[in-house]
Order: C-alpha cells, then structure tokens, then sequence
C-alpha cells in the first residue's frame, strides 16, 4: 500500500473521529441543558483561563513538531549528502583512471561496478527495512583500494593520477561509514511518545472549547485533525534517512554507474 495512500487514510479517519465526537459533545450538551433549564445555559461559556491554557499549549506542540520535522529533515539531508559523496568519489575513481593502461582500467571498472551494484540492490533494501548491513560492501570496496594501491605508475600521468585515486577512495569509505551509521531512525522513542500524546492532548483540547455544530466550526476541527496526522506522518517519513518506500534514494549511484541498473546473480 503506497504511504500516500495510508496518509490519506489516517488523515480521513482522525478527521472523522474528532467530527463524530464533536456531534455527539454537541448532542450530549444540548441535552443536558434543555434537562437544567435556560438557567444553567451561562455555565457553558468557556473560561478565560482555559482558553489560555489551550492557546499555550498548542503554541509549545507547534515548536515541539517544528523541532522534530528540522531534525529529522537535516538528518536525512546528511545522508543524502553522504550518499552522494561516497557515489561521487566512486566515479572520480572511474575517470582519472583513464591514463591508465586499458587491462587495468577493465579490472578497476569490474570492481567499482560490483561494489556499486551490491550497494544498490543488497545493502539499499537493507537500510530501508533497518536492517544491519553486513560487511560484504566493505570487503568490495577493499578490493578498489588495493586495485588502485597496488598498482605502480608507469610514467609521470599516472603519477599524478595515483594519489588523487588514493585520496577518492578514502573518501569513499568515510562516506559509507557514515551513510551506514545514519541508517537507523533518527528520533528516539520517547520523543514519539512525547508527539504522539501531545498530538491527542491538543486535538482533544478542541472539546473544552465548546465548539459547536456549526458549518465553520466542523470544518476548522476536521481541518486541524487532519494537519496534525499530515504534519506526524511527514515526521513519521522523514524519520528513515533513505526512505520508506523503496530504493528511490539509491538513484545517485544509478545515475553516475547505468550499468547498475539490473540486479547481478549473487
């Protein structure tokens, strides 16, 4: 089921919930007035101190959500950055190896490609499901190191070249160490717990206002239910660096290396 469609979902369904609660308050106070007599009709007003106890803490759950949508987004720009650093560097690898006799390139070219590849359809799906990633991308990306640091220059070009490989392949690897590292979800438990039950409390604080049946009124509610699940799912989905929804974020690697588009057997 795409997430947009279970956003839609949830959103639809708190916006019902709220509303059907809504009118049955509304039924229930109706009742109960008419049973007390036009007498006790004034009581129903709400309080001034409790209109600024709702305001007050709507205004501290809007920053709370603020805080928890900008740092789950710089969260998932960082590994964004990461990945495309480290697919970057793979390609610069690729490039200044062209000075370099044509067997040693084949060689070079093979094992960046079988590195990339593993990285796209073995350890992508990994990261998106939070699973642990195992070592084999390590131990591929060792290979392009000793490709490259075993090789001897030939003349003055690939001496020049062999140092800038060296030091693109040690970016590389901090830039996997890093992406790998920022896989898991960025907020802590008890920060959902903290959204999740002040979301309630302040949709639920819509009850001690006395809102009524009117047109407006049951709009404003549904509108406002229904931007609070909005803004907890966008927390909820930016909360994986990679994505929940595939390998879409992996498209840096297939842009710079096509030839990974197709699985490899093993």
């Amino acid at each position: 089921m795409s997430e947009w469609l279970v956003l839609a979902i949830v959103m639809a369904a708190a916006s019902a919930v709220v509303l059907a609660v809504t009118l049955l308050n509304h039924r229930r106070r109706r009742t109960s007035t008419a049973l007390a007599g036009d007498g006790d009709r004034a009581g129903v007003e709400t309080p001034d101190v409790l209109e600024y106890m709702t305001m007050m803490v709507g205004v501290v759950y809007a920053i709370v959500l603020g805080l928890a949508i900008a740092g789950v987004w710089e969260a998932r720009s960082v590994a964004q950055d990461d990945a495309r650093r480290e697919a970057q560097a793979l390609h610069e690898v690729v490039q200044r190896a062209e000075v370099y006799p044509s067997d040693f390139r084949a060689a070079l070219r093979d094992d960046v490609d079988a590195y990339v590849t593993h990285v796209v359809h073995q350890e992508w799906p990994r990261m998106v499901e939070g699973r642990e990633v195992n070592g084999r991308g390590a131990e591929l990306l060792a290979e392009v190191r000793s490709d490259v640091a075993q090789h001897t220059p030939a003349n003055e070009l690939e001496a020049h070249a062999y140092q800038p490989m060296l030091d693109q392949v040690a970016i590389a690897d901090a830039a996997r160490n890093s992406r790998v590292a920022s896989a898991g979800a960025t907020l802590p438990g008890v920060v959902w717990f903290g959204l999740i039950i002040g979301a309630l409390v302040t949709v639920g604080l819509i009850f001690t206002m006395n809102i009524g049946r009117s047109y407006q009124e049951l709009l404003l509610a549904g509108f406002f239910t229904a931007l609070i699940a909005f803004l907890l799912f966008l927390v909820w989905d930016f909360d994986a660096p990679f994505g929940r929804s595939g390998t879409d974020s992996a498209d840096v690697f297939r842009a710079l290396f096509p030839s990974v588009s197709t699985p490899r057997a093993g």
